[in-house]
């Protein structure tokens, strides 16, 4: 990783972390690559790209199934890499945190698991309507295979949560579980969640958190927050595609059923039944994603050595500066919150023309930005709009990109806009 020493300390300098990241310094359709869609997925620093290529070079083996020293060696990284997480998000026991394929399945191990073992008929699970789709599909299919029922906290006219709804429901209905997304990934809402914990585990709840848009952003301690589960993805925060991570308390995690039946996840097997492993092995069934385990543990490295309150302070500088930017170019409607609790995301429309128009100028720019209903449609319909292009930012962009993406918008309205 580069150093930037030219900084002054706890900041770091956009343009030079940039370097770190080969595939940032190409061309497209001979423009320089302006990459605005963390939120869908962030680029990969070299260090990474270099620990997944060293793995599978000199360390590739399964794990905890060989006695000769290859194994034991990739057993020793895959545990490291563990261990890496459990410090990145202070959780007080690395066996408490599982690893998955993403932050979808890590939502769909808890309502499968969880849900199908303790939802019964008359109990409800709140949710929001600032939420992925992987935290209400789920809930939908096993709330209605136990009888069931879903609440969804609204938003404001600024996107953010009605409280007074959500203890509406703590109050009136038998709430097991509130599902909540730390930070909403189409309008960038950072939303209470060490307060949603305490209203909810007053009532008896759980709750289980969506960290998909938060832990690569800021820090994020589950013990501070006090919840209850954990979701979040690696490739989103520098890592591969492939790794993610379940976090829960030890003693719910302990109490859940497997999620998934094969090798690695059992202690004994007969043919009259199976007793399971200890944690995290209970729901590691098969061969593991080692290497984009340790790919991950890698991205960790790096945006530790950044320093994470450097990312939140990066992230709120850009995000203001896009804010006050796109809000110069006519005919564009800004969605999301002001101030501290907006994150790194930027959703807009400009005048009547659809997204998917309003991406494919900036695409020929060489800006990437996403369009459509960023997996969110239950938002979308409460914003009154089919779709929103979207904009949003890491460690890796700059005022400079945003002026990019202003100046692709302008270009957008000569060609779509009113009179064109």
């Amino acid at each position: 990783m580069s150093t930037h020493t030219t900084t002054p300390p706890g900041t770091f300098d956009a343009r030079q972390v940039k370097q770190d990241f080969p595939i940032l310094q190409q061309t497209v359709h001979g423009k320089p690559l302006t990459y605005l869609d963390s939120a869908a997925s962030s680029q990969k620093p070299l260090v990474v790209i270099e620990a997944l290529d060293a793995y599978y070079r000199a360390s590739n083996a399964n794990i905890h199934r060989g006695v000769y020293w290859l194994s034991e060696h990739a057993t020793a990284l895959y545990d490291e890499a563990r261990e890496k997480v459990a410090r990145f998000i202070n959780a007080p026991d690395p066996r408490s945190c599982v690893f998955v394929r993403n932050a979808t399945e890590a939502l769909n191990l808890v309502a499968y698991s969880w849900g199908r073992a303790n939802l019964e008929p008359g109990d409800t699970v709140v949710l929001t309507l600032l939420e992925h789709h992987s935290n209400i599909v789920p809930w939908q299919i096993v709330t209605a295979e136990r009888g069931a029922t879903i609440r969804y906290v609204d938003i404001d006219h600024d996107g953010r949560l009605r409280l007074d709804q959500l203890d509406h429901y703590l109050r009136t209905e038998r709430v097991k579980l509130v599902g909540v997304t730390h930070v909403a990934n189409a309008l960038g809402t950072i939303n209470p969640v060490a307060e949603i914990a305490a209203r909810a585990h007053a009532a008896g709840a759980l709750v289980l958190v969506d960290g998909a848009q938060s832990v690569p952003h800021m820090p994020v301690d589950v013990q501070a927050l006090d919840v209850d589960f954990l979701a979040f993805s690696g490739h989103k925060m520098l890592g591969p595609m492939g790794i993610g991570v379940l976090w829960g308390r030890r003693e719910i995690l302990e109490a859940m059923p497997p999620f998934l039946g094969g090798g690695d996840m059992i202690r004994e097997v007969t043919t009259c039944g199976s007793t399971w492993a200890d944690l995290p092995a209970k729901f590691e069934a098969g061969t593991p994603s080692v290497g984009d385990a340790v790919g991950l543990g890698a991205a960790i490295d790096y945006l530790t050595a950044l320093g994470m309150d450097a990312v939140r302070a990066h992230e709120r500088e850009i995000v203001a500066y896009a804010l006050e930017r796109l809000a110069q170019v006519p005919g564009v409607t800004l969605y999301g919150p002001t101030g501290e609790d907006r994150a790194g995301v930027v959703s807009f429309t400009l005048d009547d023309i659809h997204p998917h128009d309003i991406a494919s100028i900036p695409d020929s720019e060489g800006v990437a930005i996403r369009a459509g209903h960023h997996c969110a449609q239950p938002l979308m319909d409460r914003l009154g709009v089919v779709a929103t292009a979207r904009a949003s930012f890491y460690v890796y962009n700059s005022e400079e990109d945003v002026d990019r993406l202003a100046d692709a918008l302008q270009t957008v309205r000569r060609i779509f806009g009113p009179g064109a």
